[in-house]
């Protein structure tokens, strides 16, 4: 069987990721009839059905979804190997691919990239904003900020602390409904809180039972959605004390009450003697550092 080329699964991954061959199309900026092309000639080199057409557009086959993840690692690969041939001798520049929270990635990272771009103006920046881990081994990112201890071996990683959190919310909210002084009084507030139960989540109500009981009238899976909502006056929530410090309109709740948030910045041991990855590393560093010492 002759094997088939990288523009082949690329074809296949975009078709899985949009769900259509004229969407796929415009995002790799070829045509309709050439991504069919690369989707028919896979199926005939591998010799299975990757997809079959319903009234709701293409649908995968096992075959098909059994592949995405090996695609993906390829595309991660192939996006590694593009940044990679950026690497100038004595000029820090090119890319460097970032993984971050969301919450970070919006609220924290920015201030500190920014100074970075002004050591190093030819460095250009990506940034994947998602609550979920990228793999750092298979080069999905080059340095990544977590929320927990690295797991993976071949990872050069760095601990940063706990980054403090703490219970907040608007001053309209605190004028209308009162300020709560014990975790009993917190029953008859309203919380913005997760819609799921994250180890994270499971872990804080271990600590504080109560937090389980309480009345959640907004729920999201994202930080960011639930720190605008205690931004609006929708409830009490919980946040980084870091990220509403400078906002005169939010108070900060019961003060003796506050969580940590391991947070590491990690990337490859490969990339080490990459002088642009390095600076990102100590940058990032050196800023969620400061960050994390100063929440008050």
């Amino acid at each position: 069987m002759n094997e088939p080329g990288w523009d082949l699964y690329r074809s296949l991954l975009f078709v899985l990721e949009t769900g259509s061959l004229s969407a796929a199309a415009r995002e790799l900026g070829l045509t309709q009839p050439t991504i069919g092309r690369h989707v028919e000639t896979l199926e005939n080199l591998l010799g299975q059905q990757l997809f079959t057409r319903s009234p709701q557009g293409l649908l995968p086959t096992e075959a098909a979804l059994a592949l995405r993840p090996f695609a993906e690692v390829m595309a991660a690969t192939s996006a590694a190997l593009l940044r990679a041939a950026t690497e100038s001798g004595d000029r820090i520049g090119g890319t460097v691919r970032i993984s971050a929270s969301e919450v970070v990635g919006v609220e924290i990272l920015p201030s500190i990239l920014a100074g970075l771009h002004e050591r190093y103006p030819d460095l250009v920046i990506e940034l994947s904003t998602t609550d979920t881990i990228e793999d750092i081994l298979h080069r999905q990112a080059d340095v990544a900020v977590r929320m927990a201890p690295p797991s993976q071996d071949a990872l050069v990683a760095r601990r940063i602390g706990s980054i403090p959190l703490g219970l907040h919310a608007h001053r309209r909210y605190v004028a209308r409904h009162g300020m709560p002084d014990s975790m009993e009084a917190l029953a008859h507030h309203s919380f913005v809180g997760f819609d799921r139960h994250t180890a994270y989540v499971r872990a804080m109500a271990a600590r504080y039972p109560i937090l389980s009981s309480l009345r959640y009238v907004f729920r999201a899976d994202s930080n960011l959605a639930q720190l605008a909502a205690i931004r609006a006056g929708l409830g009490i929530g919980m946040c980084q004390i870091g990220l509403v410090r400078d906002n005169p309109d939010i108070v900060r709740l019961m003060p003796d009450f506050q969580l940590p948030l391991e947070t590491w910045v990690a990337m490859h041991e490969d990339l080490k003697s990459s002088r642009r990855c390095r600076v990102v590393f100590d940058a990032l560093v050196e800023g969620l550092l400061a960050y994390s010492a100063d929440p008050a």
